[in-house]
């Protein structure tokens, strides 16, 4: 294909979307998805020029999209994924490898997080047979109470994996800490917080490693997608092993020797000279991401500010009208952590005891008025139906997490959100509570 033929087809591309339109905003009759993507004529463009290619697998796109996801994120590796979920996967099974030695987790170590929040955080944990010690969160930033968290520090715990809850950092500066003063691993789950940053360094840059989603409802968007990030280079390395099918070579796809020995290796109990391509050294995945997908990851990637400025925009827009409306004396308003810049993925809020409001019914009657709401994910894992018989421990109580799961849920900041969106959600807020106070 000509480079004047390609630009030619890109060209319509764009021209395509900028066609579409956008749908006029009607009250009572649109409905507000608490998230959503906002996508544009380049992003458009971008997917186009990838299928141009033909070339189905990780490519250029998938090596672009590493490199400055690193550099932006602030972390010296990126290992793209299928999606937020398998990033974790990736990051704990990363921890798992024989590599690290003494310091591998392996089955019955324990691993501190949290209850209240989404289960495939969680769920790594249990699926390597460690054992899930829960603590619980603080109310108004539904995040991890770090003094519990610390207290419930045993000889078995090994590692501290817990998400950044609704793009609100958790104290992790005191949380790092703690894990570098007992020799334990962190993992920080950034899936819905990116851009967030607390004492001006951003999340994700605390950890051991980190993970984020490229789920439509996240910053940045690839459709499905995820990464692992972190800066020692082994680590990366055992990262892209276990994604790509646990073998040991590191070449990419479609390339070949290039260690300059792949008939050369003798490793384990194989013979020397086994095909290095076909060498294994962990028991794996395959978790890559198309190039198709990168390439809508590499143009989202540069409206990442403009999209955490609108979030945020948003969050304190809503703020201000529910404190008009007096709503503050029915609900928990949700808290910046001292000392952070939240990169907000919803507005959780959470009705205040005494306040004769049942949650259920609000929720119901806001989607009735086309106010797209959810609730702060699992609301409490250990009640889960999946957890029924899964052994895991509970240090102190859980209060605040259950009251999060009876009383919480939250409405979207997403950047697609306008001025008389949050005028009309804030106003439904206030009808509602009315009449359901009778």
């Amino acid at each position: 294909m000509t480079d004047s033929l390609r630009a030619e087809i890109l060209s319509l591309a764009r021209t395509h979307f900028k066609a579409r339109g956008t749908p006029a905003f009607v009250p009572g009759e649109s409905y507000i998805p608490p998230s959503g993507k906002v996508m544009d004529a380049e992003d458009c463009a971008h997917l186009v020029d990838a299928s141009l290619d033909m070339w189905l697998t990780a490519g250029r796109y998938a090596d672009q999209f590493e490199r400055e996801l690193a550099s932006v994120f602030g972390r010296r590796h990126a290992r793209l994924t299928v999606s937020g979920s398998a990033a974790n996967l990736l990051a704990f099974a990363t921890l798992t490898s024989p590599k690290h030695g003494t310091r591998r987790l392996q089955s019955g170590d324990e691993v501190i997080t949290v209850a209240a929040g989404f289960p495939t955080t969680v769920a790594p944990i249990v699926q390597h047979g460690c054992v899930p010690v829960f603590v619980d969160v603080d109310i108004e930033t539904h995040n991890v109470n770090v003094d519990l968290l610390e207290a419930a520090v045993t000889p078995k715990t090994r590692a501290v994996m817990i998400a950044h809850s609704l793009g609100n950092p958790f104290d992790v500066v005191r949380v790092a800490e703690i894990c570098h003063r007992h020799d334990l691993w962190l993992v920080e789950d950034c899936c819905d917080a990116f851009g967030a940053t607390i004492g001006g360094r951003g999340v994700g840059t605390f950890g051991d490693l980190a993970t984020l989603s490229f789920y439509p409802a996240h910053h940045i968007t690839t459709g499905e997608g995820g990464a692992v990030l972190m800066d020692r280079g082994p680590l990366a390395k055992i990262a892209e092993s276990f994604r790509d099918w646990g073998r040991d070579c590191y070449c990419k796809p479609g390339a070949d020797n290039t260690c300059g020995n792949r008939f050369g290796w003798k490793l384990g109990d194989l013979p020397r000279g086994y095909d290095h391509k076909y060498t294994y050294s962990h028991i794996g995945y395959n978790l890559k991401l198309s190039d198709m997908q990168a390439a809508l990851g590499v143009s989202q990637l540069t409206k990442l500010d403009h999209f955490v400025a609108r979030r945020r925009e948003n969050f304190a827009g809503l703020e201000r009208r529910l404190r008009e409306r007096k709503l503050d004396h029915l609900f928990h308003l949700p808290k910046a952590t001292p000392g952070s810049e939240p990169s907000w993925f919803g507005y959780l809020l959470t009705v205040r005891d005494g306040a004769a409001i049942d949650r259920n019914s609000l929720v119901a009657r806001l989607e009735e008025k086309r106010v797209g709401t959810r609730l702060l994910f699992a609301g409490n894992l250990t009640r889960q139906p999946a957890f029924r018989d899964v052994t895991y421990r509970v240090h102190a109580e859980l209060i605040h997490t259950d009251k999060i799961m009876r009383d919480s849920f939250w409405i979207g900041v997403w950047p697609g959100i306008t001025e008389p969106m949050l005028d009309y959600m804030a106003d439904m807020l206030l009808t509602v509570t009315q009449e359901l106070k009778g």
